[in-house]
């Protein structure tokens, strides 16, 4: 069989991708699973009005001039707290205990927090110390999502904000797409697990424990792994399993022009139909695929490099359709050194890029440019949730518009933390502001 280019090798395996299939899972299993069905919102969030401070309901209007060298004196009628079913009623001249999260009282339009007062144990007379408005503390039925709002959509990774998300709409069970089932083996009389001592010729298999975790990595499920020494039955015998209940099969070695490389003849032999087997790239050039009526087969070569490339240009891909994600794309970078081509091959090699522009470690806060005004505290440092996008050659955050403590569903479309130390004035648009980059987002 000729030899193909990069670009024929991915579309023959886009060819042989199946459809994907999904499961109901609990979801204390979801954490980065894929999600297979949008998640909408049951009921509104708050689903009713309720305090965001310790403090008293009151009506606004009877705390009108009140200060701390004039208080205003109103009658305490009862405790509401959160979990209650807030039957106290607040009238004219009175006032109720309100803890954080509690529904708001009828009668009542505002909070006074309780450092702005005499405290709880002010007795049947409660002195407020400061004039409030309609509306101030109180947290507003649906100010954050409203009922049949999209939440989460289909497709997207599930991450601590989604499961967090999910737990306050009350979602037990989820629907995700499932882990592709996959078989991994290598092959040759060489091979030794690490932690065994080794003889002359010997050498230790690591390939295999490289698929495992970029499998890991991709959402699949590793359930078949092996090493088998260069022995044909025990390969098909391998097989015979691997095709009976996985949806993929990957093997390191054999698969090249060597003596003992006969895995490529045994796929052939169990009926896998073989739709290319070597690739226009350097390294990895011997890379086969095949596939038959239950799964999609890989023979990378056993070189360690060669093995790792071929699986993120081929396999990786394969995984996040068939788990249901979008598909990574490449970016472009300038050179720091200049690089030979090859006539006719496709060149890959490993190479760092300077990460996010910076230099810095994904745990490492970076500097963005505000894409709006923040406002400062005077006393406390801020962190708020954001995104940060690479823009002309820099970096560029905006804080999320919910700015609640309660308002977990401001994480979803983050993928940083904004830290603002105190300051007395906004911080303006165009202003260089702090990030920490969540570690399992990225920067687009």
């Amino acid at each position: 069989m000729a030899m193909i280019s990069v670009a024929e090798a991915h579309k023959i395996i886009d060819d042989q991708i199946t459809g994907v299939t999904r499961e109901m899972v609990s979801i204390n299993d979801t954490g980065g699973r894929v999600l297979a069905a949008e998640i909408v919102a049951s009921f509104p969030q708050p689903r009713f009005d309720n305090s965001a401070m310790d403090g008293f309901a009151v009506q606004a209007s009877n705390t009108k001039g009140a200060n701390k060298n004039s208080p205003v004196a109103l009658k305490m009628v009862g405790v509401v707290s959160a979990g209650s079913p807030g039957d106290v009623v607040v009238g004219t001249g009175q006032c109720a205990q309100c803890m954080t999260g509690a529904p708001i009282p009828q009668g009542a339009d505002a909070i006074v927090i309780v450092e702005d007062s005499s405290g709880y144990e002010s007795g049947a007379k409660v002195q407020m110390y400061t004039e409030v408005q309609e509306g101030q503390h109180i947290r507003r039925e649906g100010e954050e999502i409203r009922s049949g709002d999209s939440l989460i959509n289909d497709g997207t990774y599930i991450t601590t904000a989604e499961i967090g998300t999910m737990a306050t709409f009350g979602y037990k069970d989820v629907q995700v797409y499932r882990k592709p089932r996959l078989a991994l083996f290598a092959t040759g009389d060489e091979l030794v697990e690490p932690g065994n001592d080794l003889l002359p010729g010997q050498i230790y298999n690591s390939n295999l424990y490289l698929f495992e975790d970029l499998a890991r990595r991709a959402g699949a499920k590793v359930v078949l792994k092996n090493v088998i020494k260069d022995d044909q039955d025990a390969l098909k015998t391998f097989l015979a399993d691997a095709f009976g209940i996985c949806d993929m099969v990957i093997s390191s070695g054999g698969v090249s022009m060597g003596r003992f490389d006969y895995v490529r003849d045994v796929f052939m032999e169990l009926g896998v139909k073989e739709h290319f087997w070597k690739v226009a790239q350097k390294p990895g050039r011997p890379l086969f695929f095949g596939s038959n009526s239950t799964a999609l087969i890989f023979g990378l070569p056993g070189n360690p490099v060669s093995a790792f490339i071929g699986f993120m240009e081929y396999v990786w891909p394969v995984l996040e359709s068939m788990t249901g994600q979008s598909r990574s794309s490449t970016i472009s970078a300038v050179l720091d050194e200049s690089f030979p081509l090859d006539a006719v091959k496709t060149r890959y090699l490993f190479g760092p890029v300077l990460e996010s522009m910076t230099g810095q470690s994904r745990s490492s806060t970076i500097s963005a440019v505000l894409d709006e005004s923040f406002p400062l505290d005077a006393v406390k440092t801020r962190y708020l949730f954001g995104n940060t996008w690479s823009q002309d050659g820099q970096l560029i955050c905006a804080p999320s518009k919910k700015v609640g403590s309660h308002m977990l569903t401001s994480s979803l479309e983050a993928n940083c933390i904004i830290i603002a130390d105190p300051g007395d004035k906004p911080i303006a648009q165009g202003d260089q502001i702090h990030v920490r980059l969540l570690p399992w987002k990225t920067i687009t």
